[in-house]
């Protein structure tokens, strides 16, 4: 019979099809690859294949083949991989995340109705996300915002209105939701990637991926993120072509008998940026005030704040996630009608995400994806399986337990990769949205232990005043965060704030107006 090349889940998914209606065999080839190759294609021989976009103006960038590598591919499908490429067939997958364009589209499906995904990004150009964001300004007020040196218009928690609001689902615009939901993906995106580039010392960071697709907006969304965290140290580049990169790769590997896949063997060594933070062999129980620090201090408001202590009233902000637990509540109660944190942590007792999020099972069959280690039943893009935009459909079950799984699970990832890049082993989690739950901190423990593969030490800071752990007693003040804990304005999300979610030029509305259907 015929073969042809093929790649990506839908090689896994439709291969029968083809075999049966039209008597073709599809030869599977490694996503991975195929995505690699045809990136590093466009990179070495097309003038012009590579730009960036920033407030809506392209702009081609020239990069010569020399120069090149290594560089961090971030594809953006329905899950998000990152690959670090350091030649042409040499790349190893270094993260991923399962919150990418499936888990938006899902979401936007389910929150609007809406029934394409480029239906999806124009309703997020009409929309304000300041409708169901919670921005710092409404935290704090002005004046003590100035006096902290904050921007008032900081994105402190995406969806985090929703919760102290009275209205419900029905009452809010479905471009308002859509805008919401594509800026707290698309800057969620960029800040773990900006967290791997800086990890590995890269500056050059490339998007790819489906849920791109030259869209402006997600790409300006996406630059302005990853400029704003790296304070303008790293470009976010994008790829002409960039959704045929899977079969533009798969189009070169005809005629070429060599199988030049990495074995795993061998990017061993290039692995070796994870041990690059000192090693901490003391054991827990011997843990007295002198050596708790430094150690990162993460408080789960409405935002996520995190912040590095480094000794007794001594410690600097790093860095936030507006996906806190404003978000998940917000989202929760759009999704379910709950009233409350705990009334949501009941519902996701009683759920099962598997009937909304998608498995790496799902796309590659139950082998899982082993040539990167990715067994069936990892969640490969939460709420990714979602395909009717009839919320009746779902249960509210288990949309609380895809909700609380995706959102802990992200909020571990960013902390291990911060707790990382600063060298700390410790990590102690407090806050409104942890203390008092356990089925949140067992989720956020498992999530460490999954990022930090068991070496990170996680401890929840529950008590007020003092926290028994393994003997040793700590009170704030011996941890050094007397005056951090004791601080109203602080108290929420305030630390943990990234950015405003719209963009400060007025040129880039204009130009959407008329850019129409034309997409």
């Amino acid at each position: 019979g015929d073969h042809l090349q093929a790649t990506g889940g839908g090689s896994y998914k439709f291969g029968d099809d083809f075999r049966q209606k039209l008597g073709v065999s599809l030869d599977k080839l490694d996503e991975m690859d195929s995505v690699v190759s045809g990136a590093n294609f466009l990179l070495q021989n097309v003038p012009g294949a590579a730009f960036t976009h920033m407030s809506g103006k392209m702009n081609s960038i020239d990069i010569s083949p020399d120069n090149l590598f290594p560089y961090l591919l971030v594809n953006i499908g329905s899950g998000v991989s990152i690959l670090k490429v350091t030649g042409n067939g040499k790349f190893e997958r270094v993260t991923g995340t399962h919150i990418g364009g499936g888990t938006m589209f899902g979401l936007a499906k389910l929150l609007t109705g809406c029934k394409s995904y480029d239906e999806f990004l124009q309703l997020s150009q009409k929309g304000d996300n300041f409708v169901l964001d919670l921005v710092v300004k409404d935290i704090c007020g002005e004046l003590a915002c100035q006096k902290q040196g904050l921007s008032t218009s900081t994105l402190a928690s995406s969806f985090g209105k929703v919760i102290t609001s009275m209205k419900k689902l029905a009452d809010y615009k479905p471009e308002d939701l859509a805008s919401a939901l594509l800026s707290a993906f698309t800057y969620n995106i960029a800040q773990i990637s900006f967290l791997v580039a800086s990890l590995l010392g890269l500056r050059r960071v490339f998007f790819g991926g489906s849920y791109i697709r030259g869209h402006k907006s997600t790409m300006d969304n996406i630059s302005y993120a990853l400029n704003f965290w790296s304070e303008s140290q790293m470009q976010a580049s994008f790829l002409q072509h960039e959704g045929y990169l899977g079969a533009l790769g798969a189009l070169m590997s005809y005629g070429d008998p060599r199988d030049e896949n990495l074995n795993l063997e061998e990017s061993q060594e290039e692995n070796s940026h994870e041990a690059a933070g000192p090693t901490d062999v003391t054991s827990a129980d011997e843990h007295n005030d002198s050596n708790i620090f430094p150690y990162l201090l993460v408080n789960i408001g409405s935002g996520v704040s995190m912040i590095e202590v480094i000794g007794k009233g001594k410690f600097e902000r790093i860095i936030g996630s507006h996906l806190g637990g404003g978000t998940i509540l917000g989202l929760a109660r759009l999704l379910t009608g709950c009233s409350s944190y705990e009334e949501f942590l009941d519902l996701s007792r009683r759920g099962d995400n598997l009937a909304v999020d998608l498995t790496v099972g799902d796309i590659y069959g139950e082998r899982g994806y082993p040539k990167i280690g990715l067994p069936a039943s990892t969640t490969a893009a939460s709420f990714g399986k979602v395909n009717s935009g009839k919320l009746s459909e779902y249960k509210a079950e288990d949309l609380a337990a895809a909700l609380l799984n995706s959102f802990t699970y992200n909020i571990g990832q960013i902390a291990y990769f911060v707790a990382n890049l600063s060298g700390l082993k410790r990590i102690f989690f407090r806050g409104a949205y942890v203390c008092g739950h356990e089925k949140t901190m067992d989720k956020i423990s498992r999530s460490l232990k999954y990022w930090s593969k068991g070496e990170v030490q996680t401890t929840f800071l529950c008590h007020e005043g003092f926290l028994g752990t393994l003997g040793a007693f700590w009170s704030y003040e011996n941890m050094g965060i007397d005056g951090l804990a004791s601080h109203e304005v602080i108290r929420e999300v305030l630390l943990g704030a990234p950015y405003t979610g719209q963009f400060p030029s007025s040129p880039l509305t204009r130009e959407q107006e008329n850019v129409g259907d034309t997409e």
